[in-house]
């Protein structure tokens, strides 16, 4: 029930649970200290009745031992035995025994104190009913014996002697029954001392293994919410430390631990997408500067190339021009031979200028080194391009889309980018039937200029597009093209430095092209161009 409420609230049920065992503990405690404290203290309160109630005995007995020999002193009297000092005796006699009394009487004094002393403890030693009772007779008693006493006549009455001998009697019976009450009750406290040890002992027992079970489930619920999940997270973070990003953290707290496995866990998916796409942009430079170096180096031996091609083919059109000159001299001009001759002299021609025109654009792909830049409207290069395209006949049934939102001003040369234009749109042209369409999109994102070529052409698989910005590497549904369109334009978006990607779902699917390029501001008059316009 807890699972899945907050770590606060388990750490106050853990300590609730704590504090519960150390209450009971010390309940058990304090009750038997308690019970022992009482029991003692009932036990010595009681015991102290003992001696008083032996010594007020004692004091009965030396009562009647006077009496005794006041009785004595009377006989004698009667047996006219030294009559002349037996009442001399007699008063003497007489005042020890009313000085008896009076111990007596303080003797009796200090046992009802004892007696009527409260005991707060619930046993058979508590309980002081029948002691009151025959204290009350004793009392009793000693009220006749002072009654008797009174009489001055007493010492020399034998019958009233005898009276007060009897009360006296009496007396010291009642008073050796004291004792006897309390001795009773000692005999029957062992058995109820015994009974109330064993019924501690077994609660005392019953709260030591409840303790003992409480603080088991406090560890227990700890182990399971505190040192459980932080042990799952501590291994999950060597996991993911030890270089093991696909690693994910699981806790079925619902708690705040649960809220850190998963901050873990996303922040790892998070290191690991960045990861992936550092990665990722790692193998695209890589490729781009393998391309690169690949790209200046066919760029050298096309330079060379078209240089030691270009002076053969200039010969090869100056003599087949020179023949089909002399021909018209030799031949007669209306004969199948000159016929044939002329065609063959032109196809030579022809070829040697189209070769011409291939070395030339290998030339235009090898030069390198710094060109005229200026700032420059994106718009409208990529405008003047569409309407050159759109003349061509060829291209008469398909549809070019372009509605620049503002105006994008870049720091280019002109026609460099004139020509990424016009290669790319006659590639997007080329690769579609007739009704497709071309949409080219200008817009600026995160401080370059961005332009989108995307049509709904024959497409390219990923094959393709690895190779599609190689030298001479041309997939065009004609057949047609040399294959240098592609890395001319690479070469250029690349010394402008910036970018040029190819994107296809499939074949069938369309292709995009996204050329970025770096900005630069605009300058006073072409702001105050914009600004008329």
């Amino acid at each position: 029930m807890l699972s899945s409420k907050p770590i606060w609230i388990k750490l106050l049920a853990g300590l609730c649970l704590l504090v519960l065992v150390v209450v009971a503990l010390a309940s058990a405690s304090l009750y038997t200290s308690y019970v022992y404290r009482a029991l003692a203290k009932s036990l010595s309160w009681r015991v102290v009745e003992l001696p008083v109630a032996a010594k007020l005995s004692r004091q009965v007995g030396d009562l009647r031992i006077t009496l005794g020999e006041l009785r004595g002193l009377q006989a004698a009297t009667f047996a006219n035995m030294e009559s002349n000092q037996a009442p001399l005796r007699a008063q003497l006699v007489r005042q020890q025994f009313q000085t008896q009394l009076d111990q007596v009487d303080d003797t009796l004094s200090t046992y009802r104190h004892q007696v009527e002393h409260p005991v707060r403890v619930d046993s058979r030693m508590s309980d002081n009913q029948s002691e009151l009772e025959t204290l009350q007779e004793v009392e009793t008693a000693m009220a006749r014996v002072h009654a008797a006493n009174n009489d001055e006549d007493w010492i020399f009455n034998y019958l009233k002697a005898g009276r007060l001998d009897t009360e006296l009697e009496e007396l010291q019976r009642l008073a050796g029954e004291l004792p006897s009450h309390l001795h009773a009750k000692m005999a029957g406290f062992a058995h109820e001392v015994r009974g109330q040890y064993r019924t501690l002992i077994v609660g005392t027992w019953i709260i030591v293994v409840s303790a003992a079970l409480l603080f088991l489930l406090f560890v227990k619920l700890f182990y399971k919410w505190i040192f459980r999940p932080l042990r799952i997270l501590i291994d999950g973070s060597r996991e993911v430390a030890a270089g093991k990003f696909h690693y994910r953290i699981h806790l079925d707290t619902k708690d705040e631990m649960a809220e850190l496995a998963e901050a873990l866990n996303g922040m790892t998916g998070r290191f690991q997408d960045i990861r992936d796409d550092l990665d990722r942009q790692v193998c695209e430079r890589t490729n781009q500067v393998v391309r690169s170096e690949r790209l200046a180096s066919v760029g050298s031996l096309a330079a060379g190339v078209a240089h030691e091609i270009n002076n053969p083919l200039a010969s090869i059109a100056m003599c087949a021009e020179s023949l089909q000159m002399s021909a018209t001299d030799v031949l007669d001009t209306n004969s199948k031979d000159y016929e044939v001759a002329s065609n063959y002299l032109q196809m030579i021609q022809d070829e040697a200028f189209r070769c011409k025109k291939i070395t030339e654009r290998l030339l235009d792909f090898s030069r390198i080194g710094p060109s005229t830049r200026r700032d420059a409207d994106l718009g409208e290069l990529i405008q003047s391009v569409i309407d050159m395209v759109g003349h061509l006949g060829k291209y008469q049934r398909k549809h070019i889309l372009f509605k620049p939102a503002r105006p994008v001003v870049a720091l280019v040369n002109a026609s460099e980018i004139k020509q990424v234009v016009l290669n790319l749109l006659t590639n997007a042209l080329d690769s579609m039937e007739d009704g497709g369409t071309v949409t080219i999109t200008l817009q600026t994102r995160a401080g370059s200029a961005e332009l989108i070529f995307t049509d709904d052409g024959c497409g390219m698989t990923p094959d393709v597009i690895e190779h599609i910005f190689e030298p001479f590497y041309s997939r065009r549904r004609t057949g047609q093209g040399t294959g240098l369109g592609l890395s001319i334009s690479h070469r250029i978006v690349d010394d402008h430095r910036g970018e040029i990607q190819a994107e296809s779902k499939g074949e069938g699917q369309g292709t995009t092209f996204r050329v970025r390029l770096p900005l630069s501001e605009p300058s006073k008059e072409t702001k105050n161009q914009y600004h008329a316009a």
